[in-house]
């Protein structure tokens, strides 16, 4: 299948579902949410803590229970949510919850931390980096998914 055709993935969905429902700030506030965990794991990718890991790895089971649960519970609400009139400004309060939200969600997906850690040991980079080039590249995932959303 070709590369194009992929999912968007659940922090996706949630950065659309709260773009078309509460405006463009609190999608930007989702991406955030997720540039946090992406570095996150970035920097336990890049520093090689391999007990964090198989920590993550133990747990999939119930990391994947919660992650399914939240989805299915955003679903439900987005399925019930009655539509907002467009006139009507946004409402002020929540930011923290959609940036809450999105941290959890993408913490519940243990499939990120084994991607950085695969793509930094096929660069040779888990070795090699020193902690200021280490905080570079942590900096750099996090700028990176910050303008992916």
């Amino acid at each position: 299948m070709d590369s194009q055709w992929r999912s968007i993935g659940p922090l996706g969905v949630l950065c659309i579902r709260k773009t078309l429902a509460e405006g463009h700030s609190r999608g930007m506030i989702v991406g955030l949410g997720a540039a946090t965990v992406d570095s996150l794991y970035g920097g336990i990718g890049a520093f090689g803590l391999t007990f964090v890991s198989d920590a993550i790895n133990d747990q999939h089971v119930w990391l994947r229970l919660v992650g399914g649960g939240l989805l299915l519970f955003l679903g439900i609400r987005t399925f019930r949510a009655k539509r907002k009139d467009s006139v009507v400004p946004f409402e002020k309060k929540g930011w923290l919850g959609s940036y809450i939200s999105s941290l959890l969600l993408a913490l519940t997906n243990p499939v990120t931390i084994f991607a950085f850690v695969a793509v930094f040991a096929a660069f040779g980079l888990g070795h090699k980096l020193s902690i200021l080039s280490a905080c570079i590249l942590v900096l750099g995932v996090f700028i990176g998914t910050c303008l992916w959303f």
